[in-house]
């Protein structure tokens, strides 16, 4: 009987080993097959991430291919004002006031330069030299609003920057334009081409962006006294003899710790505008040798300037004889003479203000 109970201990004890072992064994495999599913449902959803998201980079590639290719007729500062604005303001007829520094460049002589060639080697010429005045421009924060045959319009619109540094990103580019002519004509010159030469004006101001036309044919657009005034002012640099003309409104913006050097030009009344404006022309570009040339006699113009605009004839000639003395090769002390010659002479209303009408 004991060895009866003896075994049956033992069996029951195997028995029970064998359980556990199976039970075990049972929770791996299970474990190991919830594992394997779980692995498959993995793959599977990775797989259709994976097809969800080269559908939408394809999609994203489109649409970044789109917006390089739209970028290249309309500014992607414009687009980023447009952006800014309600969904339904940006058909025709949105506006949106801000200020900024607008720069007008324009080649010299130009028409009598386009008369000597073959309008393919016309359009060859424009591409080539609006490719290279487009680097200085970008670098510095600015955009190009249009080409307008020869002339260059573009504003600059400092993200989240101050006034001072829009009208600094202007005179650096105007200054960087002068630089790139340089490289530019120097190739002209080993392809056996003539030089060109061009002028710059730069005025800050508020301005309107917006877009004009009708329905089925809209385009964006910059309009405002700013702009005129800039354009106005690169009209005068042949006038003047100067390669880049700024405004007052410039250089106030700018402040005095800008290490830039000028002179003053005149004080002018620029067509479509009521208001007179004082101009400075923009020497940095130049050889130490010509800045100190033409600030020789900057105190003496500034001051003949001063009596003109009060008809004080006499001291403004007398002035102006004192630095043509001190420069007499220098074209503005010459203008000055002339127009105080003129003028003085002239039976001026009683209203006249000293400002030159241009």
């Amino acid at each position: 009987m004991d060895w009866q109970t003896g075994a049956l201990g033992a069996l029951f004890i195997y028995s029970a080993v064998i359980t556990i072992l199976y039970v075990r064994r049972s929770r791996r495999l299970k474990y190991r097959f919830r594992k394997a599913l779980s692995r498959r449902v993995d793959v599977h959803r990775s797989a259709l991430k994976t097809e969800d998201d080269a559908r939408f980079q394809a999609a994203a590639d489109e649409a970044l291919k789109l917006t390089q290719t739209f970028q290249k007729f309309v500014p992607r500062q414009f687009v980023e004002h447009m952006a800014n604005s309600d969904v339904d303001s940006l058909g025709l007829g949105y506006a949106a006031e801000n200020n900024v520094a607008i720069m007008f460049c324009d080649i010299r002589g130009f028409a009598g330069f386009s008369e000597r060639i073959t309008p393919q080697e016309l359009m060859n010429f424009l591409n080539s030299y609006f490719t290279r005045m487009n680097d200085p421009i970008h670098q510095n924060n600015g955009f190009i609003d249009k080409f307008m045959g020869d002339a260059i319009m573009s504003l600059f619109d400092h993200p989240g920057g101050t006034p001072q540094q829009k009208a600094m990103d202007a005179v650096n580019a105007a200054l960087d334009l002068r630089k790139a002519l340089v490289i530019y004509n120097g190739h002209r010159k080993n392809s056996n081409y003539e030089a060109i030469n061009m002028g710059i004006g730069i005025h800050f101001g508020p301005v309107i962006m917006g877009t004009v036309g009708s329905e089925d044919r809209m385009d964006t657009t910059v309009i405002g006294d700013s702009v005129n005034i800039a354009s106005r002012l690169e009209a005068l640099c042949p006038k003047y003899k100067a390669d880049i003309i700024v405004s007052a409104q410039v250089l106030k913006t700018i402040g005095s710790g800008y290490p830039i050097k000028t002179r003053l030009l005149d004080w002018v009344r620029v067509k479509g505008r009521k208001t007179p404006i004082e101009i400075y022309e923009v020497l940095s570009h130049l050889s130490q040798e010509e800045q100190e040339r033409r600030l020789a006699s900057q105190a003496k113009i500034a001051a003949g300037v001063a009596c003109r605009i009060n008809q004080q004839w006499d001291d403004a000639i007398s002035f102006f004889e004192a630095a043509i003395a001190i420069s007499p090769d220098d074209p503005l002390v010459c203008h000055h003479l002339d127009v105080c010659r003129i003028y003085q002479n002239r039976d001026l209303e009683d209203d006249w203000d000293g400002a030159l009408i241009y």
